[in-house]
């Protein structure tokens, strides 16, 4: 991956469906966060629950134009965009639910609508019809006023529910040709009156994939920041830029030269077989998906998740990682009750949310430290019960591993389930599963390495006491088609080396570690290989298994940091795992509102992150060294 990618590029390069995006400077970082005006006309795309992509901008600004009457059409209104009825419902009692306690938008969310696209078997287009039937498009859109943006945008982001940008892509074509239209079935009618006064919208424009009336920022994650963007530059900005890229073709010969020829979507149920089957430990080798049977066939080896009677079937597949932490807390609910949940560790921004937001909230212990523990146990002997308790494993980005075992017995002593995420960790380096209820993963990152494309899982552990009942819950609620079947086709495929990758990376990652602990400018590495919290990570470690690709480091002086960052020769930008080297002042990006926070938790406002990638180790060595010396050269100085 090279490291000459402009700010605002898409990383990797020229990849339209790109994960991260390039922020090259310390000084980009920070204008991004304050939403400057030089950095956000550059943005191209962004990590995809916190910047909404211009792919689905466009188709939700499209429906808006063409579905809704011109009363509620005359620029104030916007639409968020679901993979299904269920989380669009969801979206929708989020937001009135958030504005009970907000008397101004309680009118405008008694307002809020959803509007569901599904294909139309009448259509003409007999050869594209049947194209776009093997992927069983459907889209829900919930219509609201545009000062209830900021609101609906919190649920697209904590709860990860929202559509993917191919899944806009491949809908929006339809949508173009009529092919996807309004299911008269569960859209409510529109009123005669609004009928008469709905105009004739001429949406049979060409070229028709880019072309709309405007466009507004869908992108920023915090209110504040959101404040500070500059709304008519960028509307002027994405619509020349859309307007670029409309010469490239039209929705017809789009549909059919990508999704007849080139991708075919009959393989998708093999595919979603195969990663599930990857996941569960038993399909470690790449598979035909052509044959069912080969990908189904039975492995006589036990399973590398360390728990007998472990299948394919207790795997679930979501659109994202969150997803699947928001998933799996809804169903924790529904199987016992509200009650408040434990987030333990410093977490990742939107676990947290999450928890606090939907449902009866949670106890934080933010430090994950024993003491705290000790804390939990006497409110635990004291009479006080929890739902469940969430940790990451290990944690982002200080890289403190949980104690497991002490967990598992105060778990199991007092009745509260264990979801663990091992995104970080991964089932190569540690197995997590036989001291957990449920096991979550953002597949996003280094299962698929490739940062083109989401994904999430969660796997129950066949052997917890809360298995069955939360098996029937999750088989009851699930819808498989959330997770778009090109994410899943390209997911099968980028997974298929993830073992040898993480091998790999794993001692690329201790090579760098190396190099940071014995230079002078460096105060601090955080890996779990050289954490406090060792022996707790030990204790999973699988019998080959590394450390993981994550580590962290601070340096005695910002300035050194800030020298060292900007100079660094690697893909700069969020997102970890990648197969490529990956550099990010994380506590920037992650907690820039909220810096004195997380200090307050031990975590550094100009701490690094990297993720380290599979590039050859000598190369990846002399970078750090030209970025080290860079740091050097602006003199040591007092703190």
């Amino acid at each position: 991956m090279s490291s000459n990618i402009d700010l605002g590029g898409s990383i990797p390069s020229l990849t339209a469906h790109a994960v991260s995006v390039s922020l090259p400077t310390w000084t980009d970082n920070i204008d991004y966060e304050e939403g400057a005006k030089r950095v956000m006309d550059k943005i191209s795309n962004g990590y995809p629950r916190f910047y909404i992509h211009d792919l689905i901008a466009i188709f939700a600004d499209d429906i808006v134009t063409r579905c809704c009457s011109e009363g509620t059409r005359s620029g104030n209104q916007k639409a968020m965009l679901f993979p299904s009825r269920k989380a669009a419902e969801r979206c929708r009692d989020f937001i009135v639910n958030t504005t009970k306690t907000e008397p101004a938008k309680v009118g405008l969310a008694a307002n809020v609508k959803i509007i569901d696209l599904c294909l139309d078997n009448k259509s003409s287009a007999t050869h594209l019809r049947a194209i776009a039937k093997k992927a069983s498009p459907s889209v829900s859109a919930v219509i609201f006023h545009e000062d209830l943006f900021p609101i609906a945008k919190q649920y697209w982001q904590h709860s990860g529910d929202g559509i993917s940008s191919r899944q806009a892509e491949f809908c929006h074509a339809l949508f173009e040709e009529d092919m996807l239209v309004m299911d008269s079935a569960t859209t409510a009618p529109v009123s005669q009156t609004q009928q008469q006064s709905q105009p004739i919208v001429n949406h049979k424009r060409g070229p028709k994939r880019y072309r709309r009336d405007s466009v507004t920022d869908h992108r920023r994650t915090s209110p504040e920041a959101e404040n500070k963007v500059m709304i008519e530059s960028k509307k002027t900005a994405l619509d020349d830029k859309h307007n670029a890229a409309a010469d490239s073709r039209e929705s017809t010969q789009f549909l059919e030269e990508r999704f007849g020829r080139n991708l075919d979507l009959s393989f998708v149920n093999n595919a979603r077989i195969a990663i599930r089957r990857r996941l569960a430990g038993y399909l470690l080798e790449e598979v035909d998906l052509t044959s069912t049977a080969a990908v189904k066939q039975p492995n006589p080896q036990p399973n590398s998740r360390g728990v007998t009677g472990l299948s394919e079937d207790d795997v679930y597949l979501y659109p994202c990682g969150m997803n699947a932490i928001f998933n799996t807390h809804r169903m924790l609910l529904a199987v016992r009750g509200q009650r408040k949940s434990i987030s333990f560790g410093f977490p990742y921004v939107d676990t947290l949310k999450i928890l606090q937001k939907f449902g009866p909230g949670c106890l934080f212990y933010g430090h994950g430290s024993s003491d705290e523990l000790d804390d939990l146990e006497a409110r635990l002997q004291a009479g006080e019960r929890y739902l469940a308790f969430f940790c990451e494993f290990p944690g982002n980005p200080m890289l403190k591993s949980p104690d497991l075992r002490r967990i598992r017995q105060l778990a199991d002593k007092y009745d509260f389930a264990v979801v663990v995420d091992e995104t970080i960790g991964n089932s190569v380096n540690v197995q997590l599963l036989p001291h957990a209820d449920v096991v979550v993963n953002s597949l996003t990152k280094v299962f698929s390495g490739d940062c083109n494309v989401m994904g999430g899982s969660a796997i129950l552990n066949p052997q917890s006491r809360h298995y069955l009942p939360l098996k029937r819950a999750f088989d009851a609620d699930f819808e498989e088609n959330n997770y778009w079947v090109e994410d899943v086709l390209f997911m099968e495929r980028n997974s298929r080396d993830f073992v040898a990758r993480i091998r790999r990376i794993n001692d690329n990652a201790e090579a760098i570690c190396h190099i940071l602990q014995v230079h002078p400018l460096i105060k601090d590495v955080y890996y779990p290989k050289y954490s406090p919290t060792k022996r707790f990570y030990d204790e999973c470690r699988t019998p080959t298994g590394g450390y993981g690709g994550l580590l962290s480091f601070t340096f005695h002086r910002k300035e050194h940091a800030m020298a060292f960052f900007d100079r660094i020769e690697t893909a700069k930008g969020p997102s970890l795992g990648t197969n490529f080297t990956l550099t990010s002042p994380y506590v920037l990006l992650a907690h820039y509102w909220e810096l004195e926070w997380a200090a307050g938790f031990g975590v550094p406002a100009d701490l690094l992150r990297v993720s380290v990638g599979v590039e050859n180790v000598e190369d990846l060595k002399a970078r750090f060294a030209v970025a080290l010396e860079a740091a050097e050269a602006i003199g040591s100085g007092s703190v």
